[in-house]
């Protein structure tokens, strides 16, 4: 139960981090057009983070949660600390520039793509529903970021040059997408996890497509940063929570 569990919280905070830093940008997106389109995104990701709120605090409460004091997708977004928190350090990465942002997008969407094709097979039928829900939205997040990686890579010098920047600055985060955590290995066998393993060429594959049609190059020989997974994150993490959480800290009991 504990495993499945921290699974379940691992794929609501991947998205709900990532909504939460993409929403930075609605009102200051480049163009009105692509404004809308990052908040939408935005919006997907918290709305799949609310569905794996939901199943993981019923979870957390049939396991024996005090009734006067319930799990909820509220307390689990608003009130969990830092450490408690299992996103991948790759979704609290600052959106730095609009090249950086879309390229954290591609990077993730993809990973995200992979993982729900294999998860609508789960053998949890909570997860399997909640993952063919979200594929269609992830394959939008995928087609959007991937052209505009293409866009900026294969486009002038400035946004060539900020594109390799940003591939130089995320990159190191990217491999974590790949190691499984002690809880996702427990219940590997069961069905009920995704098998990382098959996934990896399948991401790096298709990177090095879009990639080749960006003419960016492939990053070879880099340090992977991990940790995230088990609770060990970069200072970002804090300030995201910050202003996340303040509302709900500052007046108890407010709901989504």
């Amino acid at each position: 139960m504990n495993a499945l569990i921290n699974y379940t919280l691992h794929l609501a905070d991947n998205s709900l981090i990532l909504g939460q830093r993409n929403s930075e940008w609605c009102g200051h997106g480049p163009v009105l057009e692509q404004d809308i389109a990052i908040t939408n995104i935005s919006l997907d990701l918290i709305g799949q983070a609310r569905n794996f709120y939901q199943y993981a605090s019923s979870l957390i409460n049939q396991r024996g949660k005090p009734l006067n004091n319930p799990a909820s997708e509220d307390s689990l977004a608003y009130l969990r600390t830092e450490r408690e928190f299992k996103n991948c350090l790759l979704t609290e990465q600052p959106n730095g520039d609009w090249g950086q942002t879309v390229l954290r997008q591609f990077f993730f969407s993809q990973y995200q793509y992979l993982l729900f094709q294999q998860l609508q097979n789960s053998k949890d039928e909570q997860i399997a529903a909640i993952a063919v829900k979200s594929l269609k939205e992830v394959s939008y997040h995928l087609r959007w970021s991937s052209e505009w990686v293409i866009r900026l890579g294969d486009g002038t010098e400035e946004s060539h040059r900020r594109t390799l920047k940003a591939i130089d600055e995320l990159w190191m985060y990217s491999g974590e997408l790949f190691q499984p955590a002690s809880y996702e290995l427990l219940i590997l066998n069961e069905g009920i996890a995704s098998d990382l393993d098959l996934l990896k060429p399948k991401w790096e594959e298709k990177v090095k497509e879009i990639f080749s049609e960006a003419n960016l190059p492939v990053p070879e020989n880099v340090f992977i940063q991990t940790g995230g997974k088990e609770g060990r994150h970069t200072e970002q993490l804090g300030y995201i929570l910050a202003e996340l959480q303040f509302m709900q800290r500052t007046y108890p009991g407010n709901e989504w």
